[in-house]
């Protein structure tokens, strides 16, 4: 039984079919997918020939004895980009809805079939206008991403009102099975609505606050028809042979159930797990992180090019802010001590938002922490300047980090810049985090910064030290400019 691998790190290992909500979402994507390329590609020949297009033939393949119209060639655009959507599973119902493999699949597709079309053309000496295939490509392939991500938004909205879910049952033991329903329930966009268990426990007991075990293990196939699953996660058991395991998997298609095997690999993102039969074995390969080499070459350069062009263009707001600021008398600017790459301390630099004995003030304030246990956090905190609350409702005080991004002490994206403090309390495993240049920005911004608990800042710190990519920098900076203009965690 050979098992595919996702970035969620589950392995969908039957062939059942598709909840009805994806096949219903699969077909809204194969609409807009389909009016997407036909503007895209007629567009771009309108664009670019203007109305008498479609009385134009290509160059080269005239001669040759047989005319073709642009207008041929551009359904034959679309009927190719389409096809290669279809072969490379851009509708596929196990990618669409979360992941990025769905965009990745859409990008690869594009990209190729552009490709196979240029060498059919280079090959027939069809001299096709550069133009119009510079306008098509780019155009369409962000349409079709933009799409995909507004149609993820629409789907997101209906998982909030507890539509378009997959009914998810958990088989296995039952500290494993409890270990993935933890790590699912965190990612609420994944659309999966976990219902139950079955453990070696038995009913009568709780896999988590909600979560039921309905019965043990021997119990979850003849019990699977009442309870409506879409899909069975088996999380591992040494009371399962695979012998058994393969007959529980040809028994589940039967009954057209998906069966996923969630492997024990958590924060460990997609492109670094690849999955190699052998033997009728499905072994997974992990990828080490790597902390050096040409990859982080070009984190720096980009950190230098867009912190280099940002404090230009922000020149007249650092001006107006840095004059904002000293009215009360204070200097416009906070210096403070981090640690940043391999403990290395450096000074930190924000525009002051409190006045100017607030380190003074701090221990009166200690008690009424609100902070996650370790850092000091204050919702209402008597030491922030009327425009201090300003800044900092907006991030707008983490400005002059751009300042530390340019000198190499810090990057764009990354884990929170540390005090002292805090690194003397890490444990070792903690101490990963400084494996990397801390961030203007990070996954701990994105996700709630101030509302997030301890362990969950130091989760996220180390997933994106184990798994960065220039990719998910992007990524993460798009977010960043929701996460502030939501105010989400700023305080």
């Amino acid at each position: 039984m050979e098992a595919v691998r996702t970035a969620e790190t589950l392995a969908v290992a039957s062939a059942a079919q598709p909840a009805r909500w994806q096949r219903g979402y699969a077909r809204r994507l194969l609409l807009s997918d389909t009016v997407i390329i036909v503007c895209a590609v007629f567009g771009a020949q309108l664009l670019r020939f203007g109305q008498s297009s479609a009385d134009l033939f290509i160059p080269g393949v005239t001669g040759a004895g047989f005319d073709i119209a642009y207008t041929s060639v551009s359904v034959l655009f679309v009927a190719a980009w389409l096809l290669g959507l279809r072969l490379y599973g851009a509708w596929d119902a196990k990618v669409i809805g979360a992941g990025s493999q769905e965009y990745r699949r859409v990008a690869d597709a594009s990209i190729r079939v552009f490709g196979l079309l240029a060498i059919l053309a280079f090959l027939l000496g069809a001299e096709v206008a550069r133009g119009y295939l510079l306008v098509a490509l780019p155009a369409g392939l962000a349409a079709l991403i933009g799409s995909r991500w507004a149609w993820r938004r629409w789907l997101r909205t209906r998982r909030a009102e507890g539509q378009c879910l997959s009914r998810v049952v958990l088989v296995g033991e039952h500290a494993k099975s409890r270990h993935i329903a933890q790590e699912m329930r965190r990612d609420s966009a994944s659309g999966m609505a976990i219902i139950g268990a079955f453990t070696e426990r038995g009913a009568g007991t709780a896999l988590l606050p909600g979560l039921p075990v309905m019965g043990d293990l021997d119990d979850a196939l003849s019990r699977l028809d009442s309870v409506d699953a879409d899909a069975v996660v088996y999380s591992g058991s040494d009371m399962i042979t695979p012998a058994q395991l393969r007959q529980f998997g040809w028994d589940l298609q039967s009954r057209n159930v998906d069966l996923i095997v969630a492997a024990a690999l958590t924060d460990i993102a997609g492109p670094r797990i690849h999955a190699q039969p052998v033997a009728g074995l499905s072994l997974i390969h992990v990828d080490y992180p790597s902390f050096s080499g040409y990859r982080y070459a070009t984190k720096r350069a980009f950190d230098i090019v867009v912190s280099l062009l940002a404090l230009i263009v922000l020149s007249p707001v650092f001006l107006a802010l840095s004059t904002m600021v000293r009215r009360d008398g204070g200097p416009a600017l906070f210096r403070q001590r981090r640690v940043g790459h391999e403990g290395r301390q450096f000074t930190m630099l924000k525009f002051r938002t409190m006045v100017v004995d607030a380190e003074a003030r701090l221990l009166e304030l200690l008690p009424a922490s609100e902070g996650n246990g370790v850092l000091f956090k204050l919702r209402e905190d008597p030491r922030v300047t009327r425009i201090g609350r300003v800044l900092r409702r907006f991030s707008l005080d983490e400005l002059p980090q751009l300042i530390n991004v340019l000198r190499g002490d810090m990057s764009l994206v990354g884990p929170r810049p540390p005090l002292m403090s805090e690194v003397d309390t890490y444990e070792k495993w903690v101490q990963r985090r400084l494996l990397v240049k801390p961030g203007l920005t990070g996954l701990w911004q994105v996700s709630g910064r101030s509302d997030l608990s301890w362990d969950d800042s130091v989760r996220l710190d180390l997933y994106y030290v184990e798994n960065w990519s220039l990719t998910s920098d992007l990524v993460i900076m798009w977010r960043t400019v929701r996460a502030v203009l939501e105010r989400r965690g700023a305080y």
